[in-house]
């Protein structure tokens, strides 16, 4: 069995002092790590209908795709502002100093269809609520939530219960 935690690099004082950055690339780069970490992540919805896997620009879009196809179903590029080429929604959220936008394509999720949001890591949550609402918005239901890297201090999967979002993480990493 991978140890996964010990394949996530730890960087300290980025981007900025104070800050432990837990780098998934190079989980990513080991091919048995990334093997097991997609499987460990698809491994809640298995058994469930989905029809699409939503991941979240940028580390979202590696995970997402291969998710994607072990779960055999579409996927949904959520990106950052004024990236999509075709008509898009989009979602505010908040970061520690100012507002961001993430779109997804206005037809990319249809009225009923089960979705799952896929992400590198939850930190406050922010980003993750915000695909959530852009899904919804879509009358998308949201199915679950899937991340290798929690931060249990910044309150992220508190945040994702409260919007009644199931979530699975592989490993959690405490302070931030």
């Amino acid at each position: 069995m991978t140890d996964l935690k010990g394949l996530v690099r730890t960087i300290p004082d980025y981007p900025k002092p104070g800050i432990l950055f837990r780098d998934v690339t190079t989980l990513l780069g080991d091919a048995q790590g990334f093997k097991a970490a997609i499987a460990q992540m698809a491994e809640p919805w298995r058994t469930m209908p989905v029809d699409a896997v939503a991941g979240i620009e940028a580390r979202g879009f590696i995970l997402g795709g291969a998710i994607a196809d072990r779960l055999g179903c579409g996927f949904i590029p959520i990106r950052k502002k004024g990236k999509l080429p075709w008509k898009t929604i989009g979602q505010e959220y908040t970061l520690e100093y100012g507002v961001d936008v993430i779109e997804m394509h206005e037809d990319a999720c249809r009225p009923g269809e089960r979705i799952l949001i896929v992400d590198d890591l939850i930190a406050t949550g922010g980003t993750a609520e915000a695909a959530v609402k852009l899904v919804r918005h879509s009358k998308g239901e949201v199915i679950g939530a899937s991340f290798i890297i929690d931060l249990p201090d910044l309150g992220g999967m508190e945040k994702m219960k409260a919007l009644g979002v199931a979530s699975h993480v592989l490993m959690a990493f405490e302070g931030h």
